[in-house]
């Protein structure tokens, strides 16, 4: 008998049973059953099989709690923390699943149209211009290395707030015929400069040479509202400045109410936007105190009066959103909050924080006719799916205005300060 034809054939065989295995439906659901299983204290997740696979704890934890059935298994989140499990075969553990269990904590949805008002870090640098001397026309600040984007936060020791602050210690030091003496933050670094004032031959006063700006202001729509902090998100991305595109560093801000007064509709290449009015009263709804990638956050002092949707409302993880139907939350008319439908076409189950979870498609006859799809200032509304917030509209693709990304609403609740996880967690996931 020829050995080695028959180690070969047997070879083959088993390569090819493999290669089989590897395409069947249990082996599949094997492969799919996911390493991690996150959920809300008091949920309960299945996960189909084909297999006579069962689960069970590692441990005598009460986290979690697992029934094995026929079809799937089941497990419910029964107290915050985590606890491991193991798939078993023929009483062999196969595999192991970290199963996370979280606070089940509600949000109040939000969808009202804001104004938004922010002071900068100091005053920031938009541009340079050229001063007219009796020699010629120079621009000091350029000369002084002073970029546009940087935020000049002292001149000569003293500290600068706001635009009025300037004037005055440019005009006494130049006259001194002292040069200043800069601080500015570019980036994460702080660095120093010296710059000389120049007198301007026509106006008889001294300039920097440079275009500077101590406030932005604009509309967007508030996401959520915690009910029991009063901490808010809203806008679902970072503001940046009109003219260095750079996010703008907020030293302090506030939110105010705004009423929408007519749409420009969006069309393909041309985004719309709401046309919006800050309320006459200009009274102050809250503070803003982080201007981040996933929104504007800080703490509401009053609440939107009158308004239907006011009601708590659970959240859903990254993990949990699906494709499929869903609702935003907005206003296109007035400050009447509605909910309009919407398809999400594609969701990314996020480990870490990134500002696009979501691929959305209006769908809602009515919101097509009104507004064309997604146009600025809806940004910010928030997502509805199965009865729990998901997530918020945060950008419109230029050329179908229909569809657009959304955040899911996870991150923004982390970054408001709304921690869903444990600190532990949180350190491992920053030294990673």
């Amino acid at each position: 008998m020829n050995w080695e034809f028959v180690r070969k054939m047997i070879g083959g065989v088993l390569l090819v049973s493999l290669f089989i295995l590897g395409f069947s439906h249990p082996f599949q659901q094997y492969l799919h059953f996911p390493k991690q299983v996150r959920m809300m204290e008091g949920q309960e997740v299945h996960f189909a099989k084909s297999v006579n696979v069962s689960a069970a704890p590692v441990s005598s934890k009460s986290t979690a709690e697992i029934k094995n059935s026929k079809d799937s298994v089941a497990i419910k989140g029964k107290s915050v923390g985590k606890e491991d499990m193991f798939l078993e075969f023929a009483g062999l553990p196969i595999k192991k699943v970290n199963v996370q269990v979280l606070k089940n904590i509600k949000m109040i949805p939000g969808g009202q149209s804001i104004g938004v008002k922010l002071n900068t870090l100091g005053v920031l640098v938009v541009g340079h211009h050229l001063v007219e001397t009796t020699k010629g026309k120079f621009s000091p600040g350029e000369q002084a290395g002073i970029e546009v984007g940087d935020i000049i936060i002292k001149i000569n020791d003293h500290k600068i707030e706001k635009l009025s602050d300037v004037g005055p210690i440019v005009q006494s030091t130049a006259q001194n015929g002292r040069p200043l003496k800069i601080t500015l933050k570019r980036d994460q670094k702080t660095i120093q400069t010296s710059l000389t004032p120049l007198k301007d031959k026509s106006e008889d006063h001294y300039k920097l040479g440079l275009y500077i700006r101590d406030s932005a202001a604009g509309i967007g729509t508030m996401t959520f509202i915690d009910p029991k902090s009063g901490k808010y998100g809203a806008l679902g991305h970072v503001i940046s400045d009109m003219d260095t595109k750079k996010p703008i560093v907020v030293e302090n801000g506030r939110i105010v109410k705004s009423t929408v007064t007519s749409i420009e509709k969006g069309k393909n290449g041309n985004p719309g936007e709401k046309l919006a009015r800050f309320s006459a009263e200009d009274q102050e709804l809250g503070n803003i105190t982080k201007n981040s990638p996933f929104g504007i956050f800080g703490t509401l002092k009053h609440s939107f009066s009158d308004d239907k949707y006011d009601k708590p409302m659970p959240i859903a993880l990254s993990n949990q959103v699906k494709t499929g139907p869903a609702k935003i939350l907005t206003v296109v008319n007035g400050s009447k909050v509605e909910a309009y439908d919407i398809k999400i076409v594609s969701t990314v189950p996020q480990k870490f924080p990134a500002t696009k979870g979501m691929v959305i498609k209006i769908t809602d006859p009515k919101l097509l006719k009104k507004t064309g799809g997604i146009v600025q200032g809806m940004s910010g509304s928030p997502i509805i799916q199965d009865g729990k917030l998901v997530g918020a509209v945060t950008h419109v693709f230029v050329n179908d205005p229909t569809s657009g990304y959304g955040v899911h609403i996870e991150w923004m609740l982390n970054e408001a300060g709304i921690k869903l996880y444990k600190k532990q967690q949180t350190t491992q996931q920053e030294a990673s």
